[in-house]
């Protein structure tokens, strides 16, 4: 429950009167300073510092591999830290190193799709990128309040939720539909492996070589239920999901990884089969503890290095050898509590290069030259710190215990997509980083002048396709030419399978694949803007290319010298809104934690909380220029409006205060 701030003050005053001979005199009053006033109030507990020993390590990598020997499956194992330093990885005898991605049935993959890629005509050797991605969305997905795993992915990013082959009428998609396309080896916002050393080597969030994963075999770690990390396991070659909710499977590399967690497990309170989303309880695992097929203590990793398989290098994350985890919330880990310079509230966390600068301080806006009046540093300031405010009240949707306040972090950018700021709460999952700044620079640029004529330039033939799909899909040749402010949530509207959302019978939006083709890696416009800088980096871990991606995901044209307004992607689940002065969009802010809905009401009125404070007529977008005023013309008639937010009913924790976005 949030404590309000309290200031106590008590002043004493003291007049001392003397008397001396032959005329009265008096000194000046003296004055009882005040007390100092107490501390601002934290909302927020700030996670221990746990970390993972090299020791720690081995025992997860020898349980993994006792338990892949009792089921004669050999595997490749992955175990990073929960800033996403991979710590190791170790390789099986024998273990399959393809990397396949299922292929939907009765369709051919046409241009560029990652499912049933090959190289040179034969299956990717890929599974150490399938290890490391299935660890590193254990740890970026779980919290001190919730912990997910590759399965719950699985559950929350497909076209229904819950995901079932016989298709439900009304069922939407998953609340996280396109998060997998984030922390992409390519965003300009993670850091990447340091061969070298020294200060700032092991900062994070590290990218992932796949992004985010929804195959089974991918678990957090915690150490003395402190989140620490997490293991992914690759043994079947197959890099698929799970389209069916309603069976229980008997995953081999989801019990492998089981395995690896002993000792290191999350606690039962947290797991997401305690956690609801719309009614539904989400999944944690198929597999338990019960059904393991090792018997006795794991070998030690001495007797297994070497004898039954080896540590491998991976170009990009890690050399052949096992590392330390380092602790979250130090100025190692990239990632720690602000100083009162840095960020005004108690309770924040920012970025960091490791040797105490913050990575993304706040600051004016860059796109001078293209907009009158760009966000100021007190604007910028006032955006973040509204926002945090909110966020400071609001009900979390995916934390245990219930009614824990909200933990998000909060990116802001202007025009050109140049960050303005990054903020964080101490204990908000680490995946929402790179999302907040994905989503931010999503409003901004889908509520861009720009955004028809930049997309229509990209060397990305897919890409350029989707303008006129638009177009025709609006019946307007103005789409996206700055008349219409677009949220995450409306831009989502448009990229899922069938529009309106979960409605069978109708086509798919614009920015969509349609059902047919829809797979967790093909997303419509969202893999398309990234597919060559991913596959071109897979390359560079087989040691196919010499030459790593560049921190730029998009194909798209610069915005100003070395800066793409979709440096990182896009993103297409709520969490964003543009933000304007007057009628003018001046840049947005995205949000990505513990619900979406809280996401899209913290960047809500948390813009137009600033705007209150600050005036100079910045705030949301008028309401006459926003998504939810487009009405899309349905075939067979009627019309259907697009979203702009959707709030919370009842959202707060210090007040019932309901309806809290309405009118606003």
């Amino acid at each position: 429950m949030r404590i309000p701030r309290s200031v106590a003050a008590l002043t004493a005053l003291s007049l001392v009167l003397a008397s001396c001979g032959g005329g009265g005199s008096s000194t000046s009053p003296a004055v009882t300073p005040p007390p100092p006033p107490p501390p601002p109030s934290r909302v927020f507990p700030v996670p221990a510092q746990e970390s993972l020993s090299v020791a720690d390590v081995q025992q997860v990598i020898a349980q993994a591999v006792a338990e892949s020997q009792a089921r004669s499956r050999p595997s490749t194992i992955a175990v990073v830290d929960r800033v996403g330093n991979v710590l190791a990885v170790f390789r099986m005898n024998g273990s399959n190193q393809n990397l396949t991605i299922p292929i939907n049935a009765g369709r051919t993959p046409t241009g560029r799709d990652l499912r049933g890629l090959t190289v040179g005509g034969q299956p990717i050797p890929g599974a150490v990128a399938g290890a490391i991605a299935k660890a590193v969305t254990g740890a970026y997905l779980s919290s001190g309040g919730n912990a997910f795993s590759t399965r719950t992915a699985s559950q929350i990013v497909q076209q229904h939720f819950p995901p079932a082959p016989d298709l439900t009428p009304g069922l939407e998609s998953g609340p996280l539909y396109g998060v997998q396309f984030s922390s992409l080896p390519c965003s300009d916002l993670v850091a990447r492996f340091n061969s070298a050393g020294g200060a700032g080597a092991l900062i994070g969030p590290k990218r992932t070589p796949l992004g985010l994963s929804a195959d089974s075999g991918g678990f957090p770690l915690y150490k003395n239920g402190v989140m620490v990390g997490g293991i992914g396991v690759m043994a079947d070659g197959v890099y698929g999901f799970d389209p069916d909710i309603r069976d229980v499977d008997a995953d081999d590399e989801e019990f492998i990884a089981i395995a690896g967690t002993r000792s290191f497990d999350a606690p039962e309170t947290i797991r997401a089969n305690r956690i609801s989303v719309d009614g539904t309880l989400l999944r944690y695992s198929d597999a338990t503890v019960a059904g393991l097929r090792a018997v006795g203590g794991a070998p030690s990793f001495a007797s297994i290095n070497g004898s039954v398989g080896s540590l491998v290098a991976v170009n990009g994350y890690n050399t052949a050898t096992v590392i330390a985890g380092v602790a979250y919330g130090t100025e190692a880990s990239g990632i720690r509590q602000s100083t009162s310079s840095e960020f005004s509230n108690v309770d924040a966390f920012i970025l960091t290069n490791g040797s105490g600068a913050n990575r993304f301080p706040i600051r004016a806006a860059t796109d001078g030259a293209q907009v009158t009046q760009p966000i100021t540093q007190a604007e910028a300031t006032a955006l973040l710190e509204e926002a945090f405010k909110i966020m400071s009240r609001a009900r979390a949707q995916i934390r245990q215990p219930l009614d824990s306040p909200a933990q998000v972090s909060i990116s802001l950018v202007d025009t050109f997509g140049a960050v303005l700021g990054v903020v964080r709460s101490p204990d908000a999952p680490i995946f929402g980083i790179d999302v907040s700044l994905q989503k931010a620079r999503t409003a901004a640029f889908f509520s861009n002048s720009r955004a028809a004529a930049e997309l229509t330039a990209s060397t990305t033939p897919e890409v350029r396709a989707r303008v006129p799909l638009a177009q025709a899909f609006f019946a307007s040749q103005t789409i996206f030419t700055g008349q219409t402010a677009f949220t995450n949530r409306a831009i989502g509207n448009l990229a899922r399978p069938f529009f309106p959302d979960g409605e069978i019978s109708r086509p798919p939006g614009p920015l969509s694949p349609g059902i047919a083709d829809f797979n967790p890696f093909n997303t419509g416009i969202q893999s398309e803007l990234i597919f060559d800088n991913v596959f071109g980096h897979v390359a560079f871990i087989l040691g196919l290319s010499a030459t790593d991606v560049p921190a730029q995901c998009t194909t798209l044209p610069d915005a100003a010298p070395g800066q793409k307004r979709l440096q990182n992607g896009i993103q297409i689940f709520p969490g964003s809104v543009p933000v304007y002065r007057g009628s003018t969009l001046i840049g947005a802010l995205g949000v990505s934690g513990d619900g979406i809905d809280q996401d899209d009401m913290i960047a809500f009125l948390g813009t137009n909380n600033a705007g209150t404070r600050i005036g100079n007529s910045l705030g949301n977008a008028p309401m006459s220029n926003r998504s939810d005023q487009v009405v899309v013309q349905l075939a067979g008639g009627g019309g259907v409006r697009l979203r702009y937010v959707g709030c919370p009913f009842a959202p707060f924790l210090d007040t019932t205060d309901t309806n809290v976005c309405q009118g606003r």
